[in-house]
């Protein structure tokens, strides 16, 4: 459990300081406007005993400047030695660096159970922005470091972070001719890695549910492939069904309640949904096509799918109950993969071109097309919760294997996700609670 409080500023204001509109702040991040100059921000060592406090401050400098929005400021440039995190600082001490926000904060142990905080300040307004208090066991250190990242992300940008998720993967090792593949989990920047599966059980396209802490995903366990639905924080795996002409493990509705797969037959594959609860399913295609890939938009009333039905694979958007299939995709090449934004105003695909392999992004009708990284073989895009940032997975031309990457929407900031060995098929969780 974490349990977390809104600390007031220490200058005597009688509201909390992220109360303050936007237009009162000089600090804040028009994140709309395409390439994004990164906010210049000093994250200085939480105080504490022992170490704890600068590893804490370290993840959250690495989470501000992975996203590409913020250049934390170099420790050496520091002037103001902060002592006392509760009193603002010497604000001109640090607008002489070009800090524009500053992070101050402490962690300390109380009663076997850790104790962080942290303030956020506008060095220019000369004012505290935000700050917040958290309560939780010495383990999670992390994970609060996380947050701490999504709040100041919050309230610079004006939407949700996403440094407080997980991602789940297909971890690869050994020889290409024999690979073995197992589920993993970890930290979305690589951290606390474990696996999931015996990695002598073949597995592949683990997929998040969108409401909780859950995945489906596609095993050949026992040489039956079947798709399994496992409960992250217990442990509790159970079948969902036996899908012989399955290639991708189905996704889930926005709600959690239903998945929608693609299932093969007599050469041919139609779209289904399924509802958990009673197993039963219902059928939305029926083309001598092979459909595939399927995926809700965020409020659930339309579909996005791949299909060959007009000679290669491009991408066709339907309602929920199979009505109206249109297609969206008219650029040259093959598209595959379709995913949803969480907002809803894009779709992310893999497209197949010119020789190379390309992570894209075109509006829900199609227009506005974008290729954010081309290459060799890049593929499988998976959404972060906030729909700015983007993971998929990418074989380099004479590589042993896989490797995860993530980008941003402006195709500027794209970064190695470090993992143990070779990895594949990522699938990004919502925030945890």
């Amino acid at each position: 459990m974490l349990r977390r409080t809104f600390l007031h500023s220490a200058a005597g204001l009688t509201g909390l300081a992220a109360t303050v509109s936007p237009a009162m702040a000089l600090v804040e991040i028009n994140i709309n406007k395409g390439n994004v100059e990164p906010l210049p921000i000093a994250v200085t060592d939480f105080i504490a005993g022992g170490d704890l406090g600068q590893k804490i401050t370290d993840v959250i400098a690495a989470d501000l400047k992975r996203s590409g929005l913020f250049a934390p400021v170099s420790k050496q440039a520091f002037i103001e030695k902060i002592s006392n995190p509760d009193q603002p600082p010497r604000f001109e001490d640090w607008k002489v660096i070009n800090a524009q926000a500053l992070v101050t904060g402490r962690v300390a142990q109380e009663g076997g159970r850790l104790r962080a905080e942290f303030r956020l300040w506008d060095t220019f307004a000369g004012q505290q922005m935000t700050g917040q208090q958290f309560y939780t066991q010495p383990e999670n250190w992390r994970r609060v470091a996380h947050i701490i990242a999504d709040a100041i992300y919050e309230r610079i940008t004006g939407e949700k972070g996403y440094f407080d998720t997980r991602i789940v993967y297909v971890a690869e090792s050994g020889p290409k001719t024999a690979r073995k593949r197992q589920l993993a989990i970890m930290d979305q920047d690589g951290a606390n890695a474990r696996a999931l599966t015996n990695a002598n059980e073949l597995v592949l396209t683990p997929r998040f549910s969108p409401s909780r802490q859950e995945i489906t995903y596609m095993s050949f366990e026992g040489q039956q492939p079947r798709v399994y639905l496992l409960q992250l924080e217990t442990g509790q795996r159970e079948v969902v069904g036996n899908f012989p002409g399955m290639t991708f493990a189905p996704r889930f509705s926005p709600d959690g309640q239903r998945v929608i797969m693609s299932l093969q037959q007599e050469g041919n594959a139609n779209i289904y949904t399924m509802d958990l609860r009673s197993r039963t399913t219902t059928r939305l295609t029926s083309t001598a096509a092979i459909d595939t890939a399927p995926s809700y938009s965020p409020d659930g009333t339309q579909i996005v799918f791949e299909s060959d039905r007009g000679g290669r694979q491009q991408l066709y958007v339907m309602s929920a109950d199979g009505s109206g299939q249109n297609r969206i995709s008219f650029g040259d090449g093959s598209y595959s993969t379709p995913v949803w934004s969480p907002r809803g105003d894009l779709i992310a695909f893999t497209k197949q071109s010119g020789g190379k392999f390309s992570i894209g992004v075109m509006k829900t009708d199609g227009s506005g097309e974008r290729i954010l990284t081309s290459g060799f073989h890049n593929e499988g895009p998976t959404w972060a919760p906030n729909g700015r940032v983007l993971m998929f997975f990418r074989q380099n031309a004479g590589a042993g294997g896989p490797q995860l990457y993530s980008i941003d929407l402006t195709g500027y900031n794209e970064q190695q996700i470090p993992t143990n060995g070779f990895a594949s098929d990522p699938a990004w969780s919502p925030l945890l609670e």
